[in-house]
């Protein structure tokens, strides 16, 4: 039967003299035959060779047929192989339990060629139909997996362009996002390797806060470019407006998550974008959150943002060089920033861009 061609059955039996049988019976079909004497012989002969279908005895030494089933059923590798009890009991008992395990068939002793050969196909035939269904899966899933990467890397385009307007309309340099994401990296990367934070932070994280960081001003899209660009103090209208881009930036990410799907991606950018003008002693905006409220992703972030901010060239002053900066940063550290985080940020301070 050329549907068996290329079926490896293993058949387990204690008497050669069933074995011998089963064995010329079902090479007759054109499949590959394996024989073992018991359960844990089958096993060993199972981790050489993957088998398409089991015919086993029940009453056994060492390992009985059904104990060897329960062995394949428990694992993900042999779970689908179909597994056939063979024995010379016709006990509905022993039939239930063996179905209970997950056999998919019986057959009694003696052996009638015609009865084997059907069942043996049949098995097999379902065995092919099921693995030739997973691999089907496995290819739809992989071509989902592949579209839902490419609609996430439009979405992170549109964004990182949005917020490349953003910070173009803010007065920030050409090189802002690039030193924002290596920045943020670094820190977060410094963090992981402290007793405080190793527990939160992890390797994921540490990438995503990068990826994630540039778009923390990208609510300044929907902000008056003269408001953003104004060298004289803000009147308190206009500080009103301006405080309103972390709300229109999480409004704008929370509009891209399409899904009711967990993503990291845009959950931190979420946190960031909403939370990046806390302060620590709880005197920061939108939301007055203190301490450990704030997201460990906005604190980061912040402190990067400032940095940054400090340290490159701007229309109205040239920027501060690096201990300069950290000066500034450092008056306003007991408001602004976690203490641990800064003083961290501060041995790293040569690292950064």
């Amino acid at each position: 039967m050329k549907d068996c061609a290329k079926g490896v059955v293993l058949v387990v039996d204690d008497v050669e003299t069933n074995r011998v049988i089963l064995g010329e019976i079902i090479e007759s079909m054109g499949c590959k035959v394996v024989l073992a004497e018991n359960g844990v012989e089958a096993l060993e002969k199972v981790r050489e060779e993957l088998p398409h279908l089991v015919l086993t005895d029940i009453s056994m030494p060492e390992m009985d047929g059904y104990e060897l089933c329960r062995v394949l059923k428990a694992n993900a590798e042999t779970r689908a192989i179909p597994i056939i009890f063979i024995s010379a009991f016709d006990n509905p008992k022993d039939i239930v339990k063996g179905f209970d395990l997950g056999g998919g068939d019986y057959i009694t002793k003696p052996f009638i060629p015609e009865l084997v050969q059907a069942r043996v196909n049949v098995h097999l035939s379902l065995y092919e139909a099921t693995v030739g269904i997973r691999e089907a899966n496995r290819r739809l899933q992989v071509s989902v997996n592949e579209q839902l990467r490419q609609m996430e890397q439009e979405r992170k385009n549109v964004l990182y362009a949005l917020a490349g307007v953003a910070a173009e309309n803010s007065w920030h340099s050409n090189d802002y996002i690039e030193r924002m994401k290596y920045n943020c990296r670094i820190l977060a990367q410094s963090l992981q390797l402290s007793p405080l934070f190793e527990d939160q932070i992890s390797d994921n994280f540490v990438e995503t806060v990068g990826f994630a960081a540039p778009l923390c001003d990208i609510g300044n899209i929907g902000i008056p470019k003269e408001i953003l660009q104004k060298q004289s103090a803000l009147s308190q209208e206009e500080w009103e407006q301006m405080q309103g881009h972390t709300r229109i930036g999480t409004q704008l990410l929370e509009d891209l998550q399409v899904t009711n799907d967990y993503n990291d991606f845009i959950q931190i950018s979420e946190d960031i974008t909403h939370f990046h003008h806390e302060n620590w002693d709880g005197s920061g905006y939108p939301e007055g959150r203190k301490g450990n409220e704030i997201p460990l992703a906005a604190q980061i972030v912040a402190m990067s943002s400032m940095f940054c901010a400090l340290t490159e060239e701007r229309s109205y002053r040239p920027g501060y060089d690096r201990e300069k900066a950290l000066e500034i940063m450092q008056r306003e550290a007991q408001q602004k920033f976690n203490p641990h985080i800064f003083g961290i940020f501060c041995k790293i301070a040569r690292q950064l861009r």
